[in-house]
C-alpha cells in the first residue's frame, strides 16, 4: 500500500523538539454549520452556568483519590511520570485538574478513498479501506457553542492495531497513525482503531465520538455554500493551479477546492505537515461562506449532511451531529486562537516522513481542551 512521505526503523525514540502546525482534517466541514444564531446571545448567562456546574462538580469529587503524575518525563522517552488522562482527575506540576463535563472529544477525520464509504472492506492489509489522510480531535464545549481544534499530523508514530496482507491480526506495533483506518473495514472497526490509537498516543485520554468523511466530498461541500474564499499560503501550487499563486486571494469553485486541500510537494519534506495550513485557511474560508449562506437558506446544513451521507460514517445520531452543528455556528464556533497542533517533530528519512510526537509538551494543551482547573 502506498504511504506519503518517508520512513525509518520505529524504533528510534521522540525527540524533544517543537515544531508549531496548523490545519486541519477535512471531515470537520460538515460538522462546522447551521443556523439560529439568537440561540446563544445570552452568553452571560450561560457562563455563569457553567461555573455553577463546576462547583458541584468540585463538591461531588472532593474525595477523589489522585496521584501526582508531574514528574518528568524518562530520558529514554518511555512516558514514565506523564498522568493518566482517562482518569477524570489528575496532579500536574503540583496543580489539579478535572475532566470537563462539557467537553466532549470527537475525532474526525478526513478519508482518502474516494468512493462510497457505505461499502465494508474486506480486513486485509492491501490499501482498499483508505487512510486517514487528515486527522483533528475537536474538543466540543457543550455549554459555550465553542469548538477547538488539535490537529494530529497524519504520519504520527504511534502504537497502532495492524493486520497481515490476509487480513490476520499482526498485533501492536509502532507506525504511521493514518494506517490505523486502513487496517479495518473502511467503516466502524477503521474509526474504532483510529480512536483507540489516538486515545493511547492522547495518553488515554477518551475518545467519545467519531466522524469520517471521504475528501471526494470537498468540491460538492465547497460548491453549496457558494465556493469559499482563501489566500493561497503555501509557495509552489501553482503546480495544481495556475490561479494558486502564493499570497494570492482566490474564491475557490469545483474541483479547485479539493485541489487546493490536497496539494503537496512530493519532491520535498514533510510537506503533509506543511499542507495543514492550506487546511486552515479552508476551514476559516469556509466557515464564513456556510455563515453567510445560512442567513438565507435555515435548511442548508441538513442538505449538506444529505448530499455526503453516503461518504461519510459516525457513531453519532442523526439528531446529535445536527445538534452539533447548529451549536458550533450558533455560539463562538471556532475562535481565531482556537486551533492548535500535537507537538513533535517531523523527520525526512530513507523511505517514509515520520512526526514524533512529544507528549511532555501535549501535557498541558490536552489539559487546557479537556480539562479545567481546580482551584
Amino acid at each position: 500500500m502506498s504511504r506519503p512521505g518517508r520512513r525509518s526503523s520505529w524504533k528510534r525514540r521522540v525527540r524533544k523538539l517543537r515544531l508549531t502546525l496548523a490545519g486541519l482534517g477535512l471531515a470537520a466541514l460538515a460538522v462546522l454549520a447551521w443556523q439560529g444564531v439568537g440561540r446563544y446571545q445570552e452568553r452571560r448567562a450561560i457562563e455563569a452556568e457553567i461555573a455553577a456546574r463546576e462547583a458541584l462538580e468540585e463538591v461531588a469529587n472532593a474525595e477523589t483519590e489522585v496521584v501526582d503524575e508531574s514528574a518528568e518525563q524518562a530520558p529514554d522517552g518511555s512516558g514514565s511520570g506523564l498522568p493518566d488522562l482517562s482518569e477524570r482527575t489528575v496532579i500536574w506540576h503540583g496543580e489539579t485538574w478535572r475532566r470537563s463535563g462539557n467537553v466532549r472529544a470527537i475525532l474526525c477525520m478526513g478519508v482518502d478513498r474516494s468512493d462510497e464509504l457505505t461499502e465494508y472492506r474486506s480486513l486485509a492489509a492491501d490499501g482498499k479501506a483508505g487512510q486517514a489522510d487528515g486527522i483533528f480531535l475537536m474538543a466540543w464545549d457543550s455549554a459555550r457553542g465553542q469548538a477547538r481544534l488539535l490537529m494530529i499530523p497524519r504520519d504520527t508514530m504511534t502504537e497502532i492495531t495492524a493486520l497481515n496482507k490476509d487480513g490476520s491480526l499482526r498485533g501492536k506495533e509502532v507506525d504511521h497513525l493514518l494506517l490505523a483506518y486502513t487496517y479495518g473495514d473502511g467503516r466502524e472497526m477503521s474509526c474504532e482503531n483510529m480512536s483507540e490509537s489516538v486515545s493511547h498516543l492522547l495518553l488515554g485520554l477518551p475518545v467519545q465520538n467519531y466522524l469520517a468523511a471521504d475528501l471526494a466530498v470537498v468540491a460538492t461541500l465547497n460548491d453549496a455554500v457558494g465556493g469559499v474564499t482563501v489566500t493561497v499560503p503555501t509557495e509552489g501550487m501553482e503546480a495544481a493551479d495556475p490561479a494558486f499563486v502564493q499570497g494570492t486571494t482566490i474564491t475557490l469553485h469545483g474541483s479547485q477546492a479539493e485541489r487546493f486541500v490536497r496539494y503537496r510537494d512530493i519532491t520535498k519534506d514533510n510537506t503533509a505537515l506543511y499542507r495543514m495550513d492550506q487546511h486552515k485557511q479552508y476551514i476559516q474560508g469556509y466557515f464564513t461562506a456556510l455563515r453567510e449562506q445560512s442567513k438565507h437558506n435555515s435548511n442548508l446544513v441538513p442538505d449538506l449532511f444529505e448530499m455526503i451521507q453516503d461518504y461519510m460514517i459516525t457513531d453519532m445520531s442523526k439528531d446529535e451531529y445536527l445538534k452539533t452543528a447548529a451549536d458550533v455556528l450558533a455560539g463562538e464556533g471556532i475562535p481565531a486562537d482556537g486551533y492548535y497542533t500535537l507537538p513533535g517533530i517531523g523527520m525526512a528519512t530513507a523511505t517514509y516522513d515520520e512526526y514524533y510526537p512529544n507528549q511532555q509538551q501535549a501535557v498541558p494543551v490536552l489539559l487546557e481542551l479537556f480539562f479545567y482547573k481546580v482551584p
